[in-house]
């Protein structure tokens, strides 16, 4: 008997002499898209749109090494200058230490489960001093309980040295509007979540209004950005992914998706604020991720803020992460890929030696010097940049430490905020 010839099926299915068995393919669309990221990052200057939508697309940046890459290009951090470790005299006299110190001590649970304790010892040190060193040297930003949770995760991924330049950068547009004195820039954003849900769905939203839950239940999620309610570490990243990409407001899009897409078990609740409230501030672990940053996007687009703010109820307030967006994203248009950075770092330093020994540097390399550290840093040097930081309006000195409160309230007092 002629043995069957072995042959290949182009969808995949190898089929032989034993019946058909299925072969899997490498997922060539992941290995496309880290070949797109890494020609956007080799780029002079890189690439920050295409970076920008490797990040809200399908699986976000994919690995954790480029992320360590991505997500600096995205803030406008140079990596070859970064701040100092602080020093034990950040702690001196901070009106925070304190508080901020109980945050950091009770959240264990944001640290990988089987850490062993002596590390994460020491990561949580770092964690109390990456805060307050970010407080210092923005007087016009104020703490708040949940503002932890964000900077954990970039001392996970990027640490202390990163998440320092990362967290300022982030305080001063993206978080913005939750480090005022009150709580009114952020009850602003949350105010968006009801009118999306109502461009959707006018039942559900009529149902909830009905119910009296507003919008409270989401206030953990927009000010730590998931972080404080998601177990898996890899779920948090990919939506800092997305968020790291895309306009401040769309943490309250994502979560109107959320919303949307639990719209048969917010139905079948009793229409009751406490019952309503109850089911939403708990959220379901197994959510479709890539289906609802996919839907938010879509919502962004279809109802984006400018048409959402001609609501009466959305017009009064200027909120600072929303007016300093587009000036921030023109920032990052114009970063000189790492390879140069590295390069250029080098060379300073080997023209500083020199200029030890010898009073004069070379005309040429100083002119390129000049040239290049404008283009490397766009506006100027760090100290200059944080100066420009530091001219934002001063809001007052009081601590805003309500929003871990409003997480650990019951509904019955909640609701009374708003």
């Amino acid at each position: 008997m002629t043995k069957p010839k072995r042959r290949k099926n182009n969808a995949g299915v190898r089929v032989n002499g034993n019946g058909p068995s299925v072969t899997r393919e490498p997922d060539s669309w992941k290995k496309q898209k880290l070949a797109e990221i890494h020609q956007a990052l080799n780029s002079d200057p890189v690439d920050i749109e295409t970076l920008r939508r490797a990040a809200a697309s399908k699986g976000g940046l994919l690995i954790d090494e480029l992320r360590r890459k991505v997500w600096p290009k995205l803030l406008n951090v140079n990596v070859y200058d970064l701040p100092h470790k602080p020093g034990r005299d950040v702690r001196e006299n901070h009106k925070d230490y304190n508080q901020v110190l109980l945050d950091v001590r009770r959240s264990m649970k944001r640290f990988p489960k089987g850490m062993p304790a002596t590390e994460r010892a020491v990561l949580q040190e770092q964690l109390i001093d990456i805060i307050l060193e970010v407080l210092k040297h923005s007087p016009q930003l104020h703490y708040y309980q949940g503002y932890h949770d964000v900077a954990v995760t970039l001392l996970l991924l990027v640490g202390e040295r990163r998440a320092i330049a990362m967290l300022h950068t982030l305080s001063n547009h993206h978080l913005r509007d939750f480090m005022d004195p009150t709580m009114d820039s952020t009850k602003h954003i949350l105010n968006y979540l009801m009118p999306i849900i109502e461009q959707v769905d006018t039942e559900l939203h009529d149902f909830m209004i009905r119910a009296e839950v507003g919008t409270i239940f989401a206030l953990s999620w927009l000010i730590t950005w998931y972080g404080h309610v998601l177990s898996e570490f890899r779920h948090t990243l990919r939506l800092y992914d997305f968020f790291l990409a895309s306009h401040p407001l769309m943490p309250i899009y994502l979560a109107a998706a959320i919303v949307l897409h639990r719209e048969k078990e917010v139905k079948r609740t009793e229409c009751d604020m406490a019952m309503v409230h109850h089911l939403l501030s708990r959220i379901p672990q197994d959510l479709p991720y890539e289906l609802l940053i996919g839907r938010s996007q879509a919502l962004f687009d279809q109802y984006p803020p400018s048409l959402l703010a001609k609501r009466a109820a959305l017009q009064s307030h200027k909120s600072l992460s929303i007016s300093t967006f587009q000036s921030f994203q023109l920032s990052t248009l114009h970063q000189r890929p790492d390879s140069v950075l590295q390069r250029l770092t080098k060379a300073r330093g080997s023209s500083a030696s020199r200029h030890g020994k010898n009073d004069h540097r070379h005309p040429g390399l100083e002119a390129a010097l000049s040239r290049d550290r404008g283009l490397l840093l766009g506006q100027g040097n760090r100290m200059v940049k944080m100066a420009v930081w530091g001219l934002s309006a001063t809001l007052g000195a009081a601590v805003f430490a309500v929003a871990q409160t409003a997480m650990d309230w019951g509904p019955e007092m909640l609701f009374q905020l708003f």
